[in-house]
């Protein structure tokens, strides 16, 4: 009898645990999308709108991080913002690629998108090494350089088996580059001895984001802008075979290395590519859907990916700003120069 009143004892006391910890991870999760929606508050001031919701939350994050600490007790809840709301985001980002418009129209476009993350991916290792830059940040970068800056970073970070504090650091650092050339290419447009396609496509071949080729190619109008998305989104599908072919080199690299190569298929991918197939042949085609349901469906992606990048700003130390970031950045901002003088022939 003394013993079954012991075994309720201990049952009742792991309930509480179970509960407690239950609502810890609810925590930690809102606390991520608590900062995410500071960031969008923040985004929509002057200087950093420029930049964005993504960077804002993350810098918010950082910050938080500096001068709080870090927020143990939802490690578990901030953990899985981090990781699985991210490969979520990711997933829903492939409504964003239209493999009708790509076929039909970006095929010859595809080529020179090969071109350039070829190009942007070496040129970053390349100047990286010269300089003695951390590789793992420097590829990191690369990557988001010459593919799609914060989700190309974000899909390959498990299978590079990066730092979370390098994913964050890269993310902020393409998101304020970016946006540097993008206002940059807004300026000089006027200028150029371009068509409104050919800048468009000059913009969407080396700018960093989605949303940089979007708000440069506007300045060239309709046209600009159509051709920008259109040379954007070759390079957002060519970030699938990229990451297979990081998975294979990861393989050979740690089956060198250690005769035990462990890394794990990024299935996400297949989400990304079955949401893509869906949004380009199923939405608005055999189920009809209206421009608020489209816009809803995009707000969820960025909510979603900047309450992972929350996770992710959360593990970066200041000090480390100055002993990692600062090469990799230089690297990372002469490579995009050089992206754009080669995309601008390209064009």
């Amino acid at each position: 009898m003394e013993m079954q009143h012991v075994n309720v004892l201990i049952e009742k006391e792991q309930h509480k645990k179970l509960i407690s910890s239950r609502g810890l991870w609810v925590s930690g999760v809102a606390f991520t999308f608590l900062i995410a929606v500071i960031g969008f508050m923040l985004a929509k001031m002057p200087v950093l709108d420029k930049i964005g919701p993504m960077a804002s939350a993350i810098i918010l994050a950082i910050l938080y991080r500096q001068f709080v600490g870090y927020p143990e007790s939802l490690r578990a809840g901030i953990q899985f913002s981090s990781k699985a709301l991210l490969r979520c985001a990711i997933i829903l980002y492939g409504l964003k690629l239209n493999m009708n418009v790509i076929l039909s129209q970006g095929l010859g476009l595809l080529m020179r998108d090969m071109i350039v993350i070829t190009f942007a991916i070496l040129t970053t290792l390349w100047l990286g090494k010269k300089l003695k830059a951390d590789a793992s940040l420097t590829l990191l970068l690369g990557v988001g350089t010459g593919v799609c800056g914060a989700a190309a970073i974000a899909a390959v970070s498990p299978i590079l088996k990066a730092k979370e504090e390098d994913t964050a650091l890269g993310v902020g650092i393409i998101a304020l580059v970016g946006t540097i050339f993008s206002i940059i290419y807004t300026i000089l447009q006027p200028l150029l001895p371009l068509s409104a396609s050919e800048y468009g496509i000059w913009s969407g071949l080396s700018l960093h984001e989605l949303a940089h080729a979007a708000l440069a190619g506007a300045a060239a109008g309709p046209d600009g802008l159509t051709f920008a998305l259109l040379a954007k989104l070759g390079r957002v599908l060519l970030l699938v075979p990229l990451c297979l072919f990081l998975v294979y080199w990861m393989k050979r690299k740690e089956t060198t290395a250690t005769e035990s190569a462990k890394i794990e298929f990024p299935w996400f991918l297949i989400g990304f590519i079955a949401m893509s197939l869906f949004g380009s042949y199923v939405l608005g085609d055999a189920i009809p859907v209206s421009e608020s349901v489209s816009d809803g469906i995009s707000s969820l992606t960025a909510f979603l990916l900047t309450s992972a990048m929350v996770g992710l700003g959360l593990n970066v130390s200041l000090s480390s700003l100055r002993t990692k970031a600062a090469r990799p950045l230089i690297a990372m901002a002469i490579t995009s120069v050089l992206l754009s003088a080669v995309a601008f022939f390209l064009a």
